[in-house]
């Protein structure tokens, strides 16, 4: 089993920057690739960007790239995404997600094991 708390959502302007967290304890953090996803109202939860195991490989999709950045410290089993250039339709709840799987480009919600409870991040324009 494992539990993940996030934090670091908030209110921001279009064009700033905002960094959310994820704790994570239980079993080995370093056991589990770790991914972002968010959820506006009224759409279907969404893959944002994905870190594997030991934290050299990324993934993000293509709606971020280039502003987002996704990171994790495996001493202090936390996971990071670094948001950028935020634009409006960046408002969402943001999820971070934990799965046994291998591959840390895994964008189907289904195929993770373990959730948070979210942070709303809202950008105003």
């Amino acid at each position: 089993q494992v539990q993940l708390v996030e934090s670091g959502g908030g209110l921001v302007q279009a064009g700033g920057s905002l960094r959310v967290s994820c704790v994570a304890s239980g079993r080995t953090f370093s056991s589990y690739a770790m991914a972002w996803f968010r959820q506006a109202p009224g759409k279907e939860r969404e893959f944002v960007a994905g870190v594997s195991r030991s934290g050299t490989g990324e993934y993000y999709v293509d709606s971020v790239k280039g502003r987002f950045t996704i990171s994790r410290d495996n001493i202090k089993n936390t996971l990071y995404l670094q948001m950028d250039t935020l634009v409006p339709e960046d408002t969402a709840v943001y999820y971070c997600a934990a799965t046994s799987r291998t591959y840390y480009s895994d964008t189907l919600p289904s195929n993770y094991d373990w959730w948070g409870q979210g942070t709303q991040v809202t950008v105003s324009s």
